[in-house]
């Protein structure tokens, strides 16, 4: 516990820049029992998924499940809506299509889970480790701030921001500082997408859509991007050494002249 204390208030002290309406951890307090406990089981959770059908699948939504073992267990479709999860571990899960929107996962560990089609909306997953993990069209508008991404799949995922639903403000990915080395973000959208200082070498991203993502600073060394589109992206400071089918990427010449100082 006191391991877990000590994590989420480092985290705490961290907090970055972020879209107002993502910042759900502005005001609240990270020490308190509501974030750091646990009121069921590994035990109680298997009962759960034991009595659910395929109509009625487990529900966890708000549930207190921090720091809990829950590695390996199937939890394909279930409900962990606004649960906190906090330092839990979901090594190898099967998370295919659960709802985990506005749920808690500070510093969780989803290493080599499953999260095909999951819904991630404004969910909180600041360090956490999703190492070889596979959200291939999931729909990620989560706060991974400093996560550990690497070898990750993202094919197909959809971190870009709605534009067309602004109620909450600007909600998309956000990724500062993220690692994402050797991840497959192939066709993914991540337009608008918080990419600030994150590491994508040799990450794949053939076909994604970058379009006024916030770039600076990040290293795409040795990453593919051919026919990613780049248009309106913040490319200040990027690396790009090495990086394959430059000469195929869209609109990354405008992206780059726009960062570059007129000489006038």
């Amino acid at each position: 516990m006191r391991g877990l204390l000590v994590g989420l208030a480092f985290t705490q002290a961290v907090l970055i820049r972020a879209t107002p309406a993502q910042d759900m951890m502005r005001n609240v307090d990270l020490s308190s029992a509501d974030m750091l406990s646990a009121e069921m089981t590994r035990a109680d959770i298997e009962a759960a998924l034991a009595a659910a059908s395929p109509g009625r699948p487990a529900d966890f939504s708000g549930k207190r499940l921090s720091g809990l073992d829950l590695s390996g267990l199937d939890l394909s479709g279930v409900s962990f809506r606004a649960a906190r999860l906090n330092r839990t571990k979901l090594i190898g899960a099967k998370l295919d299509a659960a709802i985990l929107d506005q749920a808690w996962l500070l510093e969780s560990d989803l290493q080599r889970a499953s999260l095909k089609g999951a819904h991630l909306f404004a969910a909180q997953m600041r360090g956490a480790k999703l190492d070889g993990a596979d959200l291939a069209g999931a729909r990620v508008t989560a706060d991974l701030t400093g996560a550990s991404l690497v070898g990750a799949s993202l094919a197909g995922a959809n971190l870009g921001a709605d534009m067309k639903n602004q109620s909450m403000g600007l909600m998309r990915g956000v990724l500062k500082s993220a690692h994402l080395d050797r991840a497959d973000l192939s066709a993914a959208d991540l337009s608008r997408v918080d990419l600030e200082f994150a590491s994508l070498k040799q990450a794949d991203l053939r076909g994604a859509r970058l379009n006024g993502a916030e770039l600076a600073g990040a290293d795409l060394s040795g990453a593919m991007v051919d026919a990613a589109d780049f248009s309106g992206a913040d490319l200040t400071s990027v690396r790009l050494e090495n990086s394959k089918g430059l000469d195929l990427a869209r609109n990354l010449d405008k992206a780059l002249n726009l960062q570059r100082p007129d000489p006038h």
